[in-house]
């Protein structure tokens, strides 16, 4: 099923940093640190697998700030988003912001929608490499006192965010098939002077791009 909780953690990058070779356990990550007013925030993005043949794929772009909705308005701290359209939570295959191609009318049946965008090839295409290779595609962007917005799951104690990455499109017989769902991916953002938002996307090699209404691959 679902993530029974999925947000966005809205506050200010206070430190970064990698895993090290006695911490990393089977992922390795980029360890953020964000304050916001109850307190700091550890969030881990995944950006490497080792204990398997799984890899991670990332993409890094920019976007302005009305391409996200309602999220870029939102006060310091954690926030729960309905896992909708237009609520401000994040789908890879489905945000019109995260896309990279044509928005089509939203008239348009969303299966129809989905064909189309098949149809059509992304401007932002999928990179895949070390994980030395995405934390320094990563990295620039981890600006220290930049506003960051990170969308993901909360831990279920303490201060945290975690599945910070694609949330659907996981395999049938997987682990994580259950987690399969719309609107629930995970992301990490950071706000440029300008106002405007670099991205970072990261997904699992073995997750597809195309997913039903459940988030299962089609």
């Amino acid at each position: 099923m679902p993530f029974a909780h999925y947000g966005v953690l809205s506050g200010t990058l206070h430190q970064h940093f990698r895993d090290t070779p006695d911490t990393e356990g089977a992922w390795f990550h980029v360890n953020l640190r964000v304050d916001a007013p109850d307190g700091r925030y550890k969030c881990a993005v995944d950006v490497d697998s080792h204990d398997s043949a799984t890899g991670v794929q990332w993409k890094v772009f920019t976007v302005d700030a009305a391409a996200l909705g309602p999220v870029a308005a939102l006060a310091p701290g954690y926030h729960e988003l309905a896992r909708t359209a237009g609520s401000g939570a994040l789908d890879y295959i489905r945000h019109p912001g995260l896309r990279g191609g044509p928005s089509w009318p939203s008239w348009l049946p969303e299966r129809l929608r989905e064909l189309l965008d098949r149809l059509v090839k992304t401007s932002r295409p999928w990179t895949s490499g070390t994980n030395l290779d995405a934390a320094l595609a990563f990295e620039p962007m981890l600006v220290v006192g930049r506003p960051v917005l990170v969308f993901g799951e909360p831990f279920d104690t303490g201060l945290g965010v975690h599945n910070i990455h694609q949330n659907q499109g996981d395999p049938f017989g997987s682990p994580w098939w259950d987690e399969n769902g719309v609107w629930q991916d995970g992301a990490t953002l950071t706000r440029r002077p300008d106002g405007r938002y670099d991205v970072f996307l990261n997904k699992f090699s073995t997750q597809k791009d195309h997913t039903d209404a459940d988030g299962h691959p089609v």
